[in-house]
């Protein structure tokens, strides 16, 4: 066995995974953070990563380098995604990681990301699922991996997340009618598109993973504290979606950090990504969506292990 320390720099979150990886590719977790800091912020409107996010990530990445030493990590990477992609400053905060931690950032495309997260959702679905199309709802973007025995898998990574809606359509705190409409109008546009890629969904399991929808499988059984155990294979019902949207539209985000089990740092963010789960579902006629907290940060790892020889690895002052 080996450890392994994983970054995953994203538009809204930054998390870090270490695990021991056995033989046969099984991740027994060291340690596991999160820390939302929205490195996106105002990226749409500038197409520049502003200086106090970087500051933010920058500061997030470095207090993780004892965590990471302390663990005896053998190898680590760091992979960031699409506010990262997106910035026209990204080199600026590249180097910067670098001269603060001295990791070396590997910047992935949107197909990429949706192949290492369906590696990450495929350790950790249960026994019987084998048709299935993961979601991975981020704060830049959303992939969708449609995968099945004997096909190879379509990954499409669509420029769209909680993040971008929200800064371009769903403005208002609380927001206006007109805004949800238009939020729902931009995304049955996209999903269009999608449809045609992805083909019929019959006899297909909806497999949703990242924060979002682990946020709303909390939210639905009212969790004051995130337990990974109540989270990872809940069953998420459409019904459901439609009460929690129904409750989120007409708060304030003030009125929504009331409610239980929706992470600090996501009420102005939750209605969209909502939004998209539940056009989602509706555009492909899922009555339920099967929730893992497995993804992007286990698929990293499990990326970095399968790999021979090749490794991001942290300066020898680690």
């Amino acid at each position: 066995m080996g450890v392994y320390a994983g970054i995953d720099i994203g538009t809204l979150t930054v998390r870090l995974l270490i695990a021991r990886i056995e033989s046969d590719g099984t991740l027994q977790q060291i340690a596991s953070e999160r820390r939302i800091v929205r490195l996106g912020e105002g990226l749409q409107a500038s197409r520049r990563l502003q200086p106090v996010a970087m500051t933010r990530a920058v500061d997030t990445l470095r207090s993780w380098m004892p965590v990471i030493e302390q663990a005896g990590a053998q190898h680590i990477t760091a992979i960031a995604t699409s506010a990262v992609r997106d910035a026209i400053n990204r080199e600026e905060f590249l180097d910067e990681v670098k001269r603060a931690t001295g990791l070396e950032v590997e910047m992935i495309s949107g197909k990429e990301e949706a192949r290492r997260s369906l590696l990450g959702v495929q350790a950790g679905l249960p026994s019987g699922i084998e048709r299935f199309l993961a979601l991975d709802i981020g704060g830049g973007s959303t992939e969708f991996i449609k995968a099945a025995p004997g096909h190879r898998a379509v990954m499409i990574s669509l420029d769209e997340g909680v993040v971008r809606l929200t800064e371009s359509c769903l403005k208002g705190d609380p927001v206006r009618s007109d805004e949800v409409a238009s939020a729902k109008a931009r995304m049955r546009l996209h999903l269009e598109g999608i449809a045609r890629d992805l083909g019929s969904m019959e006899g297909y399991q909806l497999v949703g993973t990242a924060g979002t929808i682990t946020t709303l499988a909390a939210m639905d059984q009212r969790l004051e504290t995130y337990a990974p155990l109540r989270i990872h294979n809940y069953r998420l019902s459409l019904e459901a979606l439609h009460r929690i949207m129904e409750e989120l539209v007409p708060r304030t985000h003030a009125e929504r950090r009331t409610l239980p089990g929706l992470e600090a740092g996501r009420e102005d963010l939750i209605l969209a990504g909502t939004l998209i789960l539940l056009e989602v579902m509706e555009r492909f006629g899922f009555q339920e969506c099967l929730v893992s907290d497995y993804g992007l940060r286990e698929g990293v790892l499990i990326d970095l292990w399968q790999r021979t020889g090749v490794v991001h690895t942290k300066s020898s002052s680690l």
